[in-house]
């Protein structure tokens, strides 16, 4: 896979030309988890600045996965069998992990971001292990996703799942564990060793004390013990007083507003826009962040704000920003499902969720606080041949399901003018334009595709208008037999080749 230098030029000025569909295309990939033809012909001819508008404000109004019944159980909602209990709650988990695959299946930026989120709020199920403190963790990741981000890590740092998983529930006054200040500076707020010292750490960690009361019952949420509370006074960026969890919050992002808005912006950048944010050689791409930590902190740390500058801009749109961000495993199988329109119900998400555990993102589970590292950490020998077998089973899944739905597809692909070509070169550069960002590298691999296409007991002569055996005419995308299998033959080719990795 080659490795894309960040050659960006362009600024944060808006992007202003209606879309064409490799950048309406580009935006849902980005954006959401790709999205349908339909979708993307909807777009195309609108402008960026009132498309992304319309999807932010989507966002923000987007309803959050319903509490579950079991929302609020403790250990006497549960069998007092300990074998029967460990399996009730591994299935409030399976069915709880198929609900928010859903979302971010059909929520677009909502859960774009609140999996985002995930990834840098860090928590690890396996620490709790319990489906209430899952569900109120998602619950806040939602909620705050494109809201302030002051109050998102106010928020988080209060859930059970985290206190459970950084030690807050052990950081007693007269015994301060500092596991949770530093990770809220090193890697959730400013940025490894950015302007903190050691003294801060065990400051903050004294201030932050006595989130402990676990209660007798298991699963239960956490709550303040002010018996466990350091009283004393603390220092904390030069500020003293007696200061709690929320004076905490408000002394970091007074003081070091400017770190946080670098900090959080470089990190949106990476992700949304190019791996690679350094630009040591004079690149643009510092200025970018720059700039849209300057619109962070200008709106109180409003999450939104950030994200319309950035998705309007000719920076986020130039050409070069196009195609060179490898898929996550999750990209991998949720933008195939939006691409392809093809139906599935509960049990292809778990599948697809679980596909994703094979080949390295366990979904509530990133490897380590620092999180899933991303890019060209998915891409090893023994990810990318999981990733093609993996790819392979869902998309022959799909056809032994309903095949016409291939034919779909392709008819969708081409556009209804296009809908009764005899000419297979149409359909095949329609879905490769569509399952790939920049469609395939040379002439040759498109030649290796129209080759897939053109599956062997198919004689080459058929595509020819010359060609009426019998007077049946010749091949059709309507109406032929053979069309649902050439498609599938084509999609298991695509499926492999590198370009079908990006985004």
């Amino acid at each position: 896979m080659e490795y894309f230098i960040n050659c960006n030029s362009s600024t944060l000025a808006p992007y202003t030309t209606p879309l064409d569909e490799l950048r309406a295309a580009h935006l849902y990939r980005r954006l959401g988890f790709s999205a349908s033809v339909q979708t993307i012909n909807a777009a195309v001819g609108q402008t960026a600045g009132s498309l992304v508008d319309n999807l932010v404000n989507q966002a923000l109004a987007a309803p959050t996965v319903p509490a579950p019944e079991w929302a609020d159980w403790n250990d006497t909602n549960y069998p007092a069998d300990d074998d029967m209990a460990r399996a009730l709650r591994r299935l409030q988990i399976e069915d709880f992990t198929t609900a928010y695959g859903n979302a971010i299946v059909d929520n677009e930026l909502l859960d774009r971001m609140s999996f985002f989120w995930s990834n840098h709020f860090v928590t690890q199920l396996e620490t709790y292990n319990c489906p209430q403190f899952l569900f109120y963790y998602i619950n806040c990741l939602q909620r705050n996703a494109l809201g302030n981000f002051k109050t998102f890590t106010s928020e988080i740092g209060l859930t059970s799942a985290m206190l459970y998983y950084l030690d807050g529930v052990r950081n007693r006054g007269d015994n301060p564990n500092e596991n949770y200040a530093r990770e809220l500076y090193e890697l959730f707020t400013l940025g490894e060793g950015n302007n903190y010292t050691e003294e801060d750490i065990i400051e903050t960690s004294k201030a932050i004390s006595g989130y402990t009361e676990r209660g007798e019952q298991g699963c239960t949420q956490v709550a303040f013990d002010p018996t466990e509370f350091n009283t004393e006074n603390k220092t904390i960026f030069g500020q003293t007083g007696n200061w709690d969890y929320d004076d905490v919050i408000d002394i970091l992002f007074n003081q070091r507003a400017d770190e946080i808005g670098w900090f959080i912006c470089k990190k949106l950048y990476e992700f949304f826009v190019h791996p690679d944010s350094t630009s040591d050689d004079g690149g643009i791409a510092p200025q970018i962040i720059d700039g849209l930590a300057q619109t962070f902190i200008s709106s109180g740390f409003e999450i939104a704000a950030v994200l319309r500058q950035l998705f309007k801009s000719q920076h986020f749109f130039d050409e070069t920003a196009i195609g060179v961000i490898i898929k996550s495993p999750a990209d991998l199988y949720f933008n195939f499902l939006k691409e392809s329109g093809f139906s599935y119900d509960d049990g292809t998400i778990i599948n697809m969720i679980d596909a994703c555990s094979l080949i390295g993102q366990r979904f509530f589970q990133p490897p380590e606080v620092e999180g899933w590292q991303r890019d060209r950490t998915w891409i090893n020998t023994n990810f990318i041949i999981g990733r093609w077998l993996t790819m392979e089973v869902f998309i022959d899944r799909f056809f032994q399901n309903d095949s016409e739905q291939f034919r779909t597809l392709a008819m969708d692909a081409v556009g209804p003018a296009n809908s009764n070509t005899s000419n297979p070169e149409i359909v095949v550069r329609a879905l490769v334009n569509k399952f790939t960002p920049k469609g395939l590298l040379t002439d040759a691999d498109f030649e290796k595709a129209m080759d897939a296409f053109k599956i062997d007991d198919v004689p080459e002569e058929y595509y020819s208008s010359d060609y009426i055996p019998g007077g049946n005419g010749w091949w059709v995308l309507s109406s032929s037999m053979e069309v649902p299998t050439q498609v599938h033959v084509l999609l298991r080719h695509l499926s492999r080749e590198p370009e079908f990795q990006l985004k």
